[in-house]
């Protein structure tokens, strides 16, 4: 029998205070892992349809094999194992600036844990997405200028609502033009939102980007006895 309520891990980190616990859900009688930075909810095991459609929207536009690919964001591992599901990709490089959240996975205190760091595709890097975009060396440490068929995001509650200010400027078509300049030719970017499709947002990947699509994934909301949406933006050509 699991425990009801369990706080797993509690840090302060640069951006607040960040804690993942684990609760027994009545309802469903499993096991629910929910991440909080400060008092805001970030994440949850419950909730994770989205965050895999963010991987299979973004590969199902690419035809190759032998993919390289990068997630923004590693969280509870949901998108980057969704990743690791197409046998066509060949490197997935996760670049996360929180070293609690890689030591979680690291610990195997999560469920999918072991299946990001069993993987030898799969590298965990410790570091600001945001940051190394800015950066002409790029999201993989180890191999400065590197390019690669996808990079997908999961960061940021929506481009609109930033976790840190500094993110402010990737949402911008001089932000976006510096991501698309770490991708091959006809590489795809991806990105999670928590809001509906906007206009605005869409016109500036559509200045960037030739082909842009806002893809709205729903789901069952246990919570509330309804129904759910985020938006997962897909961009590229």
């Amino acid at each position: 029998m699991s425990r009801r309520f369990e706080e797993i891990d509690w840090r302060e980190t640069p951006m607040g205070a960040i804690s993942l616990r684990r609760r027994l859900d009545p309802a469903l009688d499993v096991d629910v892992y929910e991440v909080k930075l400060d008092d805001e909810y970030l994440m949850s095991s419950l909730f994770t349809a989205a965050e895999v459609e963010l991987a299979r929207l973004a590969l199902a536009e690419l035809h190759e094999a032998d993919l390289d690919v990068v997630v923004g964001g590693l969280g509870l591992g949901y998108t980057a194992g969704a990743v690791l599901d197409d046998p066509r990709v060949r490197t997935l490089t996760v670049v996360e600036a929180l070293g609690e959240v890689i030591s979680w996975h690291r610990r195997g205190v999560l469920p999918l844990a072991g299946r990001l760091t069993g993987d030898p595709r799969c590298r965990l890097v410790r570091g600001d997405f945001f940051a190394m975009v800015n950066d002409p060396a790029g999201l993989d440490p180890q191999t400065p200028g590197r390019r690669f068929h996808a990079i997908l995001v999961d960061i940021d509650h929506t481009p609109r609502h930033v976790l840190h200010p500094s993110h402010d400027g990737f949402y911008t078509p001089t932000g976006l033009r510096r991501l698309a300049a770490h991708l091959r030719p006809g590489g795809v970017f991806a990105l999670w939102s928590d809001d509906p499709p906007e206009d605005d947002f869409t016109a500036t990947l559509a200045e960037v980007f030739p082909a842009v699509r806002a893809h709205v994934v729903r789901f069952a909301n246990h919570l509330t006895g309804g129904e759910a949406a985020n938006t997962v933006y897909v961009a590229g050509g």
